[in-house]
Protein backbone atom coordinates (compact mmCIF):
# COMPACT_ATOMS: atom_id res chain seq x y z
CA UNK A 1 0.00 0.00 0.00
CA UNK A 2 1.40 3.68 -0.76
CA UNK A 3 1.78 6.64 1.39
CA UNK A 4 -1.23 7.72 -0.14
CA UNK A 5 -3.23 5.08 0.03
CA UNK A 6 -2.52 4.71 3.97
CA UNK A 7 -3.06 8.61 4.31
CA UNK A 8 -6.46 8.57 1.99
CA UNK A 9 -7.73 5.04 4.57
CA UNK A 10 -6.55 6.50 7.74
CA UNK A 11 -8.30 9.92 7.02
CA UNK A 12 -11.77 8.52 5.61
CA UNK A 13 -14.06 6.51 7.85
CA UNK A 14 -15.93 3.40 6.95
CA UNK A 15 -19.55 4.15 5.26
CA UNK A 16 -22.25 2.35 5.60
CA UNK A 17 -23.99 4.29 2.79
CA UNK A 18 -22.17 2.99 -0.01
CA UNK A 19 -23.48 -0.98 0.82
CA UNK A 20 -26.33 -0.35 -1.88
CA UNK A 21 -23.66 0.30 -4.55
CA UNK A 22 -25.36 -2.19 -7.09
CA UNK A 23 -28.87 -0.52 -6.63
CA UNK A 24 -28.24 3.11 -5.68
CA UNK A 25 -28.81 6.30 -7.52
CA UNK A 26 -26.09 7.25 -9.36
CA UNK A 27 -25.45 10.63 -7.93
CA UNK A 28 -23.91 12.46 -4.46
CA UNK A 29 -26.75 14.59 -3.18
CA UNK A 30 -24.67 18.08 -1.50
CA UNK A 31 -25.90 18.04 1.95
CA UNK A 32 -27.02 21.73 2.96
CA UNK A 33 -26.88 20.20 6.82
CA UNK A 34 -23.21 19.91 6.37
CA UNK A 35 -23.16 23.57 5.07
CA UNK A 36 -24.75 24.47 8.91
CA UNK A 37 -21.00 23.53 10.39
CA UNK A 38 -19.85 26.78 8.64
CA UNK A 39 -22.21 28.52 9.84
CA UNK A 40 -20.62 30.82 12.68
CA UNK A 41 -18.08 33.18 11.54
CA UNK A 42 -15.01 31.42 13.53
CA UNK A 43 -16.05 28.38 11.61
CA UNK A 44 -15.96 29.84 8.22
CA UNK A 45 -12.78 30.43 6.61
CA UNK A 46 -11.70 33.45 4.68
CA UNK A 47 -11.56 32.81 1.25
CA UNK A 48 -9.80 34.73 -1.69
CA UNK A 49 -10.59 33.91 -5.11
CA UNK A 50 -7.84 33.87 -8.11
CA UNK A 51 -9.23 33.58 -11.38
CA UNK A 52 -13.16 34.70 -11.60
CA UNK A 53 -13.62 33.73 -15.62
CA UNK A 54 -16.68 31.11 -16.82
CA UNK A 55 -15.61 28.14 -14.78
CA UNK A 56 -15.66 30.34 -11.52
CA UNK A 57 -18.65 30.29 -11.79
CA UNK A 58 -19.17 26.74 -10.81
CA UNK A 59 -16.60 27.05 -8.45
CA UNK A 60 -16.64 30.48 -6.92
CA UNK A 61 -20.41 29.96 -5.40
CA UNK A 62 -19.69 26.57 -3.86
CA UNK A 63 -16.71 27.84 -1.89
CA UNK A 64 -18.91 30.57 -0.35
CA UNK A 65 -21.42 28.16 1.13
CA UNK A 66 -18.51 27.46 3.03
CA UNK A 67 -16.02 30.30 3.69
CA UNK A 68 -16.56 34.23 3.67
CA UNK A 69 -15.20 35.72 0.05
CA UNK A 70 -13.22 39.15 1.42
CA UNK A 71 -11.07 39.26 -2.27
CA UNK A 72 -11.39 38.55 -6.48
CA UNK A 73 -8.60 39.00 -8.16
CA UNK A 74 -8.51 38.38 -12.64
CA UNK A 75 -6.25 40.29 -15.02
CA UNK A 76 -9.27 40.94 -16.75
CA UNK A 77 -11.31 43.62 -15.01
CA UNK A 78 -14.57 42.28 -16.82
CA UNK A 79 -14.34 39.06 -14.60
CA UNK A 80 -13.17 40.87 -11.79
CA UNK A 81 -16.27 42.88 -11.67
CA UNK A 82 -18.32 40.45 -12.39
CA UNK A 83 -16.64 38.17 -9.90
CA UNK A 84 -17.46 40.53 -7.14
CA UNK A 85 -21.34 41.08 -8.11
CA UNK A 86 -21.51 37.24 -7.44
CA UNK A 87 -19.70 37.39 -4.11
CA UNK A 88 -22.30 40.41 -2.97
CA UNK A 89 -25.07 38.52 -4.39
CA UNK A 90 -24.26 34.96 -2.89
CA UNK A 91 -22.92 36.45 0.52
CA UNK A 92 -25.85 39.17 0.56
CA UNK A 93 -23.75 42.04 1.25
CA UNK A 94 -24.97 45.80 0.82
CA UNK A 95 -24.25 49.40 1.33
CA UNK A 96 -21.11 49.49 3.73
CA UNK A 97 -20.55 46.27 3.70
CA UNK A 98 -19.49 45.98 0.44
CA UNK A 99 -15.69 45.81 1.49
CA UNK A 100 -14.70 42.84 -1.10
CA UNK A 101 -10.97 44.27 -2.75
CA UNK A 102 -10.95 43.48 -6.57
CA UNK A 103 -7.03 43.27 -7.68
CA UNK A 104 -5.54 42.57 -10.74
CA UNK A 105 -2.16 41.36 -9.29
CA UNK A 106 -2.44 37.93 -7.40
CA UNK A 107 -0.17 38.82 -4.86
CA UNK A 108 -2.45 41.13 -2.65
CA UNK A 109 -4.46 38.38 -2.24
CA UNK A 110 -1.43 35.86 -1.08
CA UNK A 111 -0.02 39.09 0.95
CA UNK A 112 -3.22 39.33 2.85
CA UNK A 113 -2.67 37.84 6.30
CA UNK A 114 -6.29 37.24 6.84
CA UNK A 115 -6.97 34.67 3.90
CA UNK A 116 -7.02 31.35 5.05
CA UNK A 117 -7.94 29.26 1.80
CA UNK A 118 -7.88 30.38 -2.05
CA UNK A 119 -9.79 28.82 -5.19
CA UNK A 120 -7.60 29.05 -8.43
CA UNK A 121 -9.31 29.33 -11.74
CA UNK A 122 -6.91 30.71 -13.54
CA UNK A 123 -5.76 29.23 -16.94
CA UNK A 124 -3.43 26.11 -17.01
CA UNK A 125 -0.41 27.80 -17.63
CA UNK A 126 -0.91 30.01 -14.34
CA UNK A 127 -2.05 27.38 -11.70
CA UNK A 128 1.27 25.76 -10.77
CA UNK A 129 2.74 29.30 -9.95
CA UNK A 130 0.02 30.82 -7.88
CA UNK A 131 -0.63 26.84 -6.39
CA UNK A 132 3.24 26.89 -4.96
CA UNK A 133 3.15 30.65 -3.91
CA UNK A 134 0.01 30.93 -1.94
CA UNK A 135 1.39 27.29 0.10
CA UNK A 136 4.44 28.93 0.78
CA UNK A 137 2.26 32.21 1.83
CA UNK A 138 0.55 29.91 4.71
CA UNK A 139 -3.23 29.55 2.69
CA UNK A 140 -4.92 26.29 1.85
CA UNK A 141 -5.36 25.33 -1.80
CA UNK A 142 -8.75 24.58 -4.33
CA UNK A 143 -7.52 24.72 -7.67
CA UNK A 144 -9.07 23.63 -11.10
CA UNK A 145 -7.72 20.65 -12.91
CA UNK A 146 -5.35 20.16 -14.97
CA UNK A 147 -2.96 20.94 -12.05
CA UNK A 148 -0.08 21.65 -14.02
CA UNK A 149 1.69 22.86 -17.86
CA UNK A 150 4.50 20.36 -17.20
CA UNK A 151 5.64 16.97 -15.63
CA UNK A 152 8.18 19.33 -13.87
CA UNK A 153 5.92 21.70 -12.35
CA UNK A 154 4.43 18.85 -10.81
CA UNK A 155 7.04 17.90 -8.90
CA UNK A 156 7.41 21.16 -7.67
CA UNK A 157 4.07 21.50 -6.00
CA UNK A 158 4.64 18.43 -4.29
CA UNK A 159 7.89 19.53 -2.83
CA UNK A 160 6.46 22.33 -1.76
CA UNK A 161 3.30 20.47 -0.13
CA UNK A 162 5.47 19.07 1.53
CA UNK A 163 7.48 21.41 3.20
CA UNK A 164 4.39 23.71 4.32
CA UNK A 165 1.65 20.79 5.01
CA UNK A 166 -0.94 22.92 3.41
CA UNK A 167 -4.40 21.13 2.75
CA UNK A 168 -4.63 21.01 -1.76
CA UNK A 169 -7.67 20.07 -3.46
CA UNK A 170 -7.46 19.35 -7.39
CA UNK A 171 -10.75 19.90 -9.33
CA UNK A 172 -11.49 16.66 -10.37
CA UNK A 173 -14.76 16.31 -9.52
CA UNK A 174 -15.55 12.83 -11.08
CA UNK A 175 -13.96 11.62 -7.68
CA UNK A 176 -16.79 13.03 -5.91
CA UNK A 177 -20.46 14.13 -7.19
CA UNK A 178 -20.05 12.85 -11.12
CA UNK A 179 -18.45 9.96 -9.67
CA UNK A 180 -20.67 7.40 -8.91
CA UNK A 181 -20.82 5.55 -11.68
CA UNK A 182 -16.88 6.10 -11.71
CA UNK A 183 -17.08 4.73 -8.09
CA UNK A 184 -18.81 1.66 -9.29
CA UNK A 185 -16.38 0.64 -12.53
CA UNK A 186 -13.48 0.60 -10.42
CA UNK A 187 -15.08 -1.75 -7.80
CA UNK A 188 -16.00 -3.63 -10.19
CA UNK A 189 -12.52 -4.10 -11.76
CA UNK A 190 -10.95 -4.84 -7.77
CA UNK A 191 -13.46 -7.58 -8.38
CA UNK A 192 -12.28 -9.18 -10.79
CA UNK A 193 -15.96 -9.18 -12.47
CA UNK A 194 -13.81 -9.08 -16.11
CA UNK A 195 -11.19 -11.06 -14.42
CA UNK A 196 -7.86 -9.91 -14.76
CA UNK A 197 -7.71 -6.18 -16.10
CA UNK A 198 -5.90 -5.92 -19.25
CA UNK A 199 -6.85 -2.91 -20.96
CA UNK A 200 -8.51 0.65 -20.21
CA UNK A 201 -9.48 2.68 -23.48
CA UNK A 202 -9.76 6.53 -22.40
CA UNK A 203 -11.97 8.71 -25.28
CA UNK A 204 -11.71 11.77 -24.41
CA UNK A 205 -12.46 13.65 -27.89
CA UNK A 206 -10.66 15.55 -30.03
CA UNK A 207 -9.67 19.38 -29.89
CA UNK A 208 -11.43 21.80 -32.52
CA UNK A 209 -9.05 23.31 -35.21
CA UNK A 210 -9.68 27.24 -35.66
CA UNK A 211 -7.57 28.25 -39.02
CA UNK A 212 -5.38 31.12 -38.61
CA UNK A 213 -6.80 34.04 -36.45
CA UNK A 214 -6.01 37.91 -37.18
CA UNK A 215 -4.35 40.11 -34.60
CA UNK A 216 -6.65 42.50 -32.50
CA UNK A 217 -6.59 45.23 -29.94
CA UNK A 218 -5.69 44.15 -27.08
CA UNK A 219 -9.08 44.84 -24.82
CA UNK A 220 -9.60 47.33 -22.52
CA UNK A 221 -9.47 46.44 -19.14
CA UNK A 222 -7.40 42.90 -19.50
CA UNK A 223 -3.94 43.37 -18.75
CA UNK A 224 -2.43 40.52 -21.76
CA UNK A 225 1.26 40.92 -20.31
CA UNK A 226 0.41 39.44 -17.28
CA UNK A 227 -2.34 36.86 -18.81
CA UNK A 228 0.74 35.39 -20.61
CA UNK A 229 2.74 34.84 -17.85
CA UNK A 230 5.42 32.37 -17.80
CA UNK A 231 4.96 31.77 -21.76
CA UNK A 232 6.73 33.68 -24.29
CA UNK A 233 4.90 36.87 -25.60
CA UNK A 234 2.74 37.23 -28.78
CA UNK A 235 0.45 39.43 -30.71
CA UNK A 236 -3.19 39.80 -29.02
CA UNK A 237 -5.38 36.94 -30.94
CA UNK A 238 -8.79 36.78 -29.04
CA UNK A 239 -9.08 33.02 -29.13
CA UNK A 240 -6.10 32.74 -27.83
CA UNK A 241 -7.58 34.17 -24.27
CA UNK A 242 -9.90 32.86 -22.17
CA UNK A 243 -11.54 29.91 -22.59
CA UNK A 244 -9.70 29.03 -25.64
CA UNK A 245 -6.33 28.75 -24.31
CA UNK A 246 -6.87 25.17 -23.67
CA UNK A 247 -6.58 24.51 -27.36
CA UNK A 248 -2.76 26.05 -27.46
CA UNK A 249 0.16 24.16 -26.32
CA UNK A 250 1.88 27.25 -24.71
CA UNK A 251 -0.95 27.68 -22.76
CA UNK A 252 -2.15 23.91 -21.65
CA UNK A 253 -2.40 20.40 -23.49
CA UNK A 254 -5.58 19.99 -25.61
CA UNK A 255 -8.21 17.34 -24.84
CA UNK A 256 -4.95 15.33 -23.26
CA UNK A 257 -4.91 17.71 -19.96
CA UNK A 258 -8.91 18.74 -20.55
CA UNK A 259 -10.45 15.79 -20.71
CA UNK A 260 -7.70 13.39 -19.88
CA UNK A 261 -7.23 14.70 -16.36
CA UNK A 262 -10.45 13.02 -16.09
CA UNK A 263 -10.75 9.87 -17.77
CA UNK A 264 -7.13 9.03 -16.86
CA UNK A 265 -7.39 9.31 -13.89
CA UNK A 266 -9.81 7.15 -12.98
CA UNK A 267 -8.48 5.07 -15.35
CA UNK A 268 -5.20 4.49 -13.43
CA UNK A 269 -7.19 4.40 -9.77
CA UNK A 270 -8.60 1.13 -11.17
CA UNK A 271 -5.47 0.15 -12.31
CA UNK A 272 -3.77 0.75 -8.98
CA UNK A 273 -1.12 3.02 -10.99
CA UNK A 274 -2.00 6.23 -9.23
CA UNK A 275 0.86 5.84 -6.44
CA UNK A 276 4.31 6.71 -5.57
CA UNK A 277 6.46 5.10 -7.98
CA UNK A 278 3.58 4.27 -10.59
CA UNK A 279 2.62 4.68 -13.67
CA UNK A 280 3.30 3.73 -17.93
CA UNK A 281 6.36 2.07 -18.82
CA UNK A 282 6.02 3.13 -22.51
CA UNK A 283 3.97 5.58 -24.15
CA UNK A 284 3.97 5.31 -28.35
CA UNK A 285 1.87 7.74 -30.39
CA UNK A 286 0.26 5.00 -32.82
CA UNK A 287 -1.55 8.10 -35.03
CA UNK A 288 -1.96 11.85 -34.11
CA UNK A 289 -3.43 15.13 -36.32
CA UNK A 290 -2.22 18.05 -36.31
CA UNK A 291 -3.84 21.61 -37.24
CA UNK A 292 -0.69 23.09 -37.82
CA UNK A 293 3.09 22.05 -38.93
CA UNK A 294 5.49 20.66 -36.28
CA UNK A 295 8.92 20.64 -35.71
CA UNK A 296 11.24 19.56 -33.28
CA UNK A 297 8.11 19.01 -30.74
CA UNK A 298 7.15 22.54 -31.59
CA UNK A 299 4.23 24.20 -33.70
CA UNK A 300 5.65 26.45 -36.55
CA UNK A 301 2.36 28.11 -36.64
CA UNK A 302 1.32 30.99 -33.81
CA UNK A 303 -1.76 31.93 -35.77
CA UNK A 304 -4.03 29.26 -35.00
CA UNK A 305 -5.07 26.83 -32.51
CA UNK A 306 -2.29 24.14 -32.36
CA UNK A 307 -3.61 21.14 -30.10
CA UNK A 308 -3.38 17.53 -31.27
CA UNK A 309 -7.07 17.29 -33.06
CA UNK A 310 -7.14 13.37 -33.65
CA UNK A 311 -4.86 11.11 -31.56
CA UNK A 312 -4.58 7.71 -30.37
CA UNK A 313 -1.90 6.34 -27.96
CA UNK A 314 -0.82 3.64 -26.41
CA UNK A 315 0.80 3.29 -23.05
CA UNK A 316 2.01 0.55 -21.49
CA UNK A 317 1.59 -0.17 -18.13
CA UNK A 318 3.22 -2.98 -15.71
CA UNK A 319 1.62 -6.49 -15.38
CA UNK A 320 0.75 -5.71 -19.46
CA UNK A 321 -2.01 -3.34 -18.78
CA UNK A 322 -2.57 -1.14 -21.87
CA UNK A 323 -3.96 2.07 -21.56
CA UNK A 324 -5.26 3.56 -25.18
CA UNK A 325 -6.22 7.58 -25.10
CA UNK A 326 -8.08 8.78 -27.95
CA UNK A 327 -9.85 11.35 -29.45
CA UNK A 328 -12.74 9.33 -31.34
CA UNK A 329 -15.76 6.95 -29.96
CA UNK A 330 -18.03 7.86 -27.25
CA UNK A 331 -16.40 9.85 -24.69
CA UNK A 332 -15.44 7.92 -21.87
CA UNK A 333 -13.87 4.51 -19.98
CA UNK A 334 -13.88 1.35 -21.76
CA UNK A 335 -12.83 -1.64 -19.27
CA UNK A 336 -11.74 -5.12 -20.99
CA UNK A 337 -10.37 -7.94 -19.01
CA UNK A 338 -9.41 -11.61 -19.40
CA UNK A 339 -13.34 -13.13 -19.51
CA UNK A 340 -13.47 -13.76 -23.10
CA UNK A 341 -16.35 -11.74 -25.17
CA UNK A 342 -19.05 -9.10 -23.48
CA UNK A 343 -19.27 -10.76 -19.98
CA UNK A 344 -15.35 -9.40 -20.02
CA UNK A 345 -15.94 -5.65 -21.03
CA UNK A 346 -17.54 -2.84 -19.89
CA UNK A 347 -18.07 1.04 -20.62
CA UNK A 348 -18.60 4.00 -18.07
CA UNK A 349 -18.48 7.90 -18.62
CA UNK A 350 -20.69 10.44 -16.75
CA UNK A 351 -23.90 9.68 -17.98
CA UNK A 352 -24.21 5.75 -17.97
CA UNK A 353 -22.15 2.70 -17.35
CA UNK A 354 -23.57 -0.49 -19.39
CA UNK A 355 -22.39 -3.85 -20.42
CA UNK A 356 -22.95 -7.94 -19.54
CA UNK A 357 -20.68 -7.33 -16.24
CA UNK A 358 -23.36 -4.26 -15.47
CA UNK A 359 -26.23 -6.47 -16.13
CA UNK A 360 -24.70 -9.68 -14.48
CA UNK A 361 -24.97 -7.37 -10.89
CA UNK A 362 -28.95 -7.98 -10.93
CA UNK A 363 -28.24 -11.58 -9.34
CA UNK A 364 -24.60 -11.05 -8.16
CA UNK A 365 -24.18 -7.54 -6.70
CA UNK A 366 -21.14 -5.74 -5.67
CA UNK A 367 -19.79 -6.53 -2.05
CA UNK A 368 -21.24 -4.22 0.68
CA UNK A 369 -17.84 -2.52 1.21
CA UNK A 370 -17.25 -2.11 -2.20
CA UNK A 371 -16.96 1.08 -3.13
CA UNK A 372 -15.92 2.00 1.05
CA UNK A 373 -12.77 -0.21 -0.50
CA UNK A 374 -12.49 2.43 -3.28
CA UNK A 375 -12.41 5.42 -1.23
CA UNK A 376 -10.77 3.52 1.76
CA UNK A 377 -13.73 4.97 3.83
CA UNK A 378 -16.46 7.40 3.21
CA UNK A 379 -17.74 8.96 -0.15
CA UNK A 380 -17.43 12.39 0.02
CA UNK A 381 -20.94 14.20 -0.89
CA UNK A 382 -19.50 17.00 -2.61
CA UNK A 383 -16.25 18.33 -3.89
CA UNK A 384 -15.99 21.75 -2.28
CA UNK A 385 -17.41 20.50 1.06
CA UNK A 386 -14.57 17.51 0.75
CA UNK A 387 -11.85 20.55 1.05
CA UNK A 388 -13.39 22.21 3.72
CA UNK A 389 -14.11 19.52 6.12
CA UNK A 390 -10.21 19.02 5.68
CA UNK A 391 -9.27 22.57 5.63
CA UNK A 392 -11.07 22.37 9.00
CA UNK A 393 -9.25 18.75 10.04
CA UNK A 394 -6.19 19.02 8.28
CA UNK A 395 -6.41 15.02 6.58
CA UNK A 396 -6.04 14.78 2.92
CA UNK A 397 -8.97 15.84 0.17
CA UNK A 398 -10.10 13.39 -1.79
CA UNK A 399 -8.75 14.42 -4.83
CA UNK A 400 -5.54 14.91 -3.86
CA UNK A 401 -1.89 16.29 -5.52
CA UNK A 402 -0.31 12.88 -4.99
CA UNK A 403 -2.73 10.85 -7.47
CA UNK A 404 -3.44 13.85 -10.00
CA UNK A 405 0.24 14.49 -10.83
CA UNK A 406 0.92 10.76 -11.78
CA UNK A 407 -2.59 10.96 -14.02
CA UNK A 408 -1.63 14.01 -15.21
CA UNK A 409 1.91 12.54 -16.12
CA UNK A 410 0.81 10.31 -18.62
CA UNK A 411 -1.49 12.60 -20.16
CA UNK A 412 1.71 14.98 -20.43
CA UNK A 413 4.30 12.13 -21.29
CA UNK A 414 1.37 11.59 -24.21
CA UNK A 415 1.39 14.89 -25.25
CA UNK A 416 5.25 15.01 -25.37
CA UNK A 417 5.03 11.37 -27.71
CA UNK A 418 2.17 13.03 -29.83
CA UNK A 419 4.42 16.27 -30.58
CA UNK A 420 7.79 14.38 -31.50
CA UNK A 421 5.53 11.84 -33.55
CA UNK A 422 7.74 9.09 -31.76
CA UNK A 423 7.75 6.36 -28.65
CA UNK A 424 9.21 7.03 -25.39
CA UNK A 425 10.19 4.80 -22.90
CA UNK A 426 9.35 6.42 -18.99
CA UNK A 427 10.92 5.45 -15.60
CA UNK A 428 8.14 5.96 -13.31
CA UNK A 429 10.55 5.37 -9.60
CA UNK A 430 12.77 8.48 -11.15
CA UNK A 431 9.95 10.13 -12.92
CA UNK A 432 12.10 10.55 -15.63
CA UNK A 433 11.89 9.79 -19.70
CA UNK A 434 14.76 7.53 -20.59
CA UNK A 435 17.12 7.33 -23.17
CA UNK A 436 15.81 10.43 -25.23
CA UNK A 437 17.35 14.02 -24.30
CA UNK A 438 15.10 15.99 -26.90
CA UNK A 439 11.60 14.41 -25.11
CA UNK A 440 13.74 14.83 -21.65
CA UNK A 441 13.88 18.74 -21.92
CA UNK A 442 10.15 18.73 -22.25
CA UNK A 443 9.43 17.08 -19.16
CA UNK A 444 9.68 21.27 -18.34
CA UNK A 445 9.40 24.40 -19.99
CA UNK A 446 11.81 27.32 -20.36
CA UNK A 447 10.01 30.25 -18.29
CA UNK A 448 9.69 33.80 -19.11
CA UNK A 449 11.79 36.11 -16.84
CA UNK A 450 9.67 37.48 -14.57
CA UNK A 451 7.34 34.60 -14.23
CA UNK A 452 9.65 31.48 -13.27
CA UNK A 453 8.81 29.32 -10.87
CA UNK A 454 11.73 29.56 -7.97
CA UNK A 455 11.56 25.69 -6.91
CA UNK A 456 14.64 23.32 -7.58
CA UNK A 457 13.66 19.70 -8.14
Amino acid sequence: MSNNQQNRRDFLKTSAAAAAVGSAPFWFPVSSANAFNYKSSNERPVLGCIGTGSRWGAVGPAAMRFADCVAVCDVDSVHSARGKDRVLKAQGKKGKDQNIDVVGDYRKILDRKDVDVVTIVTPDHWHSKIAIEAMQAGKDVYCEKPLTLTIDEGKQIIKVLKETKRVFQVGTQQRTEMGRRFLQAIAMVREGRIGKLKRVTCAIGGAPSSGPLKVEPVPEGLDWDMWQGQTPTTDYRKRRCHYEFRWWYEYSGGKLTDWGAHHVDIAQWAMGQNGDGQGPLSVNPVSVTHPVPYKNGNPTDDTQYNAATAFMVSCQFPDDVEMRIRHDTDNGILFEGSIPGPRGRFFVNRGKIVGAPVEALKDKPLAADAIDKVYGGKVAGSHMQNFMDCVKNRELPISDVFTHHRALTTCHLSNIALRLNRKLTWNPKTEQIVGDSEAQQMQGREQRKGFEINVSV
